[in-house]
This record gives structure tokens, C-alpha cells and sequence, in this order.
């Protein structure tokens, strides 16, 4: 119900999948009066697969955590993550504002047991690929070893969304030496050395699209920073490309010929092939989608949250803190 555009992308985004995957079954938790029209429209009302919660209230994008918590306990946001604990959904996915859904998730679900704090983890293109990065702006502060925590939590993930046997782990600083880097960084990096985690060592910030290095960690502070530079500088490519292949009949002719170039470019950038962040740590799947996401942004979230239901990333989170504490 909540994010920029609503029920009015969420509900086809959720009709479009269930009707692709005869395995998946979706929970639409809102207002009745908003969904209903919608899923009449689709024609899909009846359809097998969804199903209606309601929920009579919605957390704005501007509410503070706290007030959330205490006054929207039947707002759609609430209601989804209620059902995850409950057992009658296996995850829940929202556009809906940040801070309310990672405190609302913290509070229900709780942390995996050796967890601090849960991250918000999220890809980004690389050359080759994708690079994960965590944390994007969950927990503003870290300790050592919350971020060794990250560390870990991110390795199992990226290994069970492509496959990678040992995802290459490294932690972000202002150089690669040894000697680089604040005393928080130094202990974290003490202590992801000695897991058994394919530790890279320190990456800068460079390092992010080389595709040298498959996750990233960080405090959410700095990587939510860094998350909304590359937003920036992907839309001002964007605009500048557009400008400059406007300029003229000669330019404008050589953006058609180069159009399956740019299109392929486009799509390999395209931010919403990339929608779906994860809250990892919680003793359940929680995904974030973009509050401006379209759609196609939206079920790539979806999508997410199906992949990482099948691989039970909490437990298998759970079994590998123990392994490693072992």
C-alpha cells in the first residue's frame, strides 16, 4: 500500500507472476477497496494463488520508526511481516518506508541468534556481473564485529543467488595496505581473516565494479552513500548520453545506428534488475523493494524473496554462524 506508486504497480506485478508460476502463492495485505478494483481490472478476482489480507491503516514514507511501531500495529507494512512470523507467509516484500520496515522486522521477527544486527544487502552491477554490498544503510554505526557478521551473512546470500562456491569478500576502506584504514576497520579486518570466509582483505571504493571482489561490507552510513553516488551518476550518464545525441540531425543519426549498443548498455545499467534488497539476519525473509520502483522493479523483488525462500538463507545463515563459532 505504501512506496511512491502503491497498489496500482504492486497488484499487477503479483497477478503477472502468479499466473507465470503455478508454485507461487502471494498474500496481498492492504485496504479491500483499493486491492479489489485492481485485481478486478486484471481479472483476476478469484484467482488461484492470491490471496487478500487486509490491513486498515498505512505507514506514510515520512513516519518516524518508533511512532510507527506504536500506533500502526494494523497498517499493511505490519500486517505482512505479522504473517511471516505466523508461518502463513514465507516472506514478505515492501516498498513501504525503510526505517519502519527493518525496526517492525527487528521487533517481530528478531535477530538469527549470534546476529547483532540485521543489514540491508542489496546487488550492484560489475564488470562481468554483480557485486553485493552490505550494509546500505540499516545500521549507520558498526562495531568490528558487526561487520565481520556482515561479512558472513553476505558470502551465503551471494552464494545461494549465483551459485559461487566462495564468493570473494572484501572490506571497504581508503586503501588496500594493511596499515589503511580507522581502528574499527583494522579489528574487522582481524577478524574476518580469521574465518574461514574467502577474505580478499581491503577494496576501495573502485573495487565495487571490477568484479574482482563478489561482496562488499561496510556500515550503513558509508554504503548507503555510496548507493545513492552511483543512483546519481547512472541517471546524469543517462541524461548527459540523451543530450548529447539530441544535438543535430548528424548526431541524431548516429544514435540510431548506434541504438542496439545503447539498448544493451541500458539494460545491463537498468537500476530495476537490480530492485530487491535484502534484510539479512532476521529470523525470516524480508525484502525491500525501491519506493519508486515500476512494476517490472517490483517483481524483480518478488523474485528475490522467491529465490531466497528456496534456499532458506536464514538457516543456512544460522548453521554457518555456528560452524564458524564452532
Amino acid at each position: 500500500m505504501s512506496g511512491d506508486r502503491g497498489a496500482p504497480v504492486c497488484v499487477p506485478a503479483a497477478v503477472e507472476l502468479v499466473r507465470e508460476r503455478g508454485d507461487l502463492r502471494l498474500v496481498l495485505v492492504g485496504a479491500p477497496e483499493v486491492i479489489e478494483p485492481l485485481l478486478r481490472e486484471l481479472r483476476a478476482n478469484g484467482e488461484s494463488g492470491i490471496e487478500l489480507a487486509p490491513a486498515s491503516q498505512i505507514v506514510g514514507m515520512d513516519e518516524a520508526p518508533r511512532e510507527a511501531l506504536r500506533r500502526k500495529k494494523d497498517s499493511s507494512l505490519r500486517r505482512a511481516i505479522d504473517l511471516v512470523k505466523e508461518g502463513r507467509a514465507q516472506a514478505c516484500v515492501s516498498a513501504g518506508n525503510t526505517g519502519v520496515l527493518m525496526a517492525t522486522a527487528h521487533f517481530i521477527l528478531r535477530p538469527i541468534p549470534g546476529i547483532d544486527r540485521p543489514a540491508i544487502m542489496s546487488a550492484v552491477p560489475a564488470v562481468g556481473g554483480h557485486t553485493h554490498m552490505l550494509d546500505l544503510g540499516a545500521n549507520t554505526s558498526c562495531t568490528p564485529e558487526q561487520l565481520c557478521q556482515f561479512g558472513l551473512m553476505g558470502s551465503i546470500v551471494t552464494a545461494d543467488l549465483h551459485a559461487l562456491e566462495r564468493p570473494r569478500v572484501g572490506l571497504l576502506n581508503i586503501g588496500e595496505e594493511d596499515i589503511k584504514g580507522h581502528a574499527l576497520v583494522q579489528e574487522a579486518h582481524r577478524l574476518l581473516s580469521a574465518t574461514t570466509l574467502n577474505y580478499v582483505g581491503f577494496v576501495e571504493g573502485d573495487d565495487i565494479f571490477t568484479g574482482e571482489v563478489d561482496v562488499v561490507v561496510t556500515d550503513g552510513f558509508t554504503g548507503n552513500v555510496a548507493l545513492k553516488t552511483m543512483e546519481g551518476l547512472a541517471r546524469m550518464i543517462g541524461g548527459a548520453a540523451r543530450e548529447e545525441f539530441s544535438r543535430g540531425a548528424v548526431r541524431r543519426m548516429m544514435a540510431a545506428a548506434a541504438w542496439p549498443a545503447l539498448q544493451a548498455l541500458r539494460t545491463r545499467l537498468d537500476p530495476r534488475r537490480y530492485n530487491g534488497a535484502s534484510m539479512v539476519g532476521l529470523n525470516g525473509i524480508v525484502i525491500k523493494s525501491h519506493g519508486s520502483a515500476d512494476q517490472f522493479a517490483f517483481r524483480h523483488a518478488i523474485l528475490t524473496a522467491v529465490t531466497e525462500v528456496e534456499r532458506d538463507v536464514p538457516a543456512q545463515i544460522a548453521a554457518e554462524l555456528a560452524r564458524q563459532s564452532h
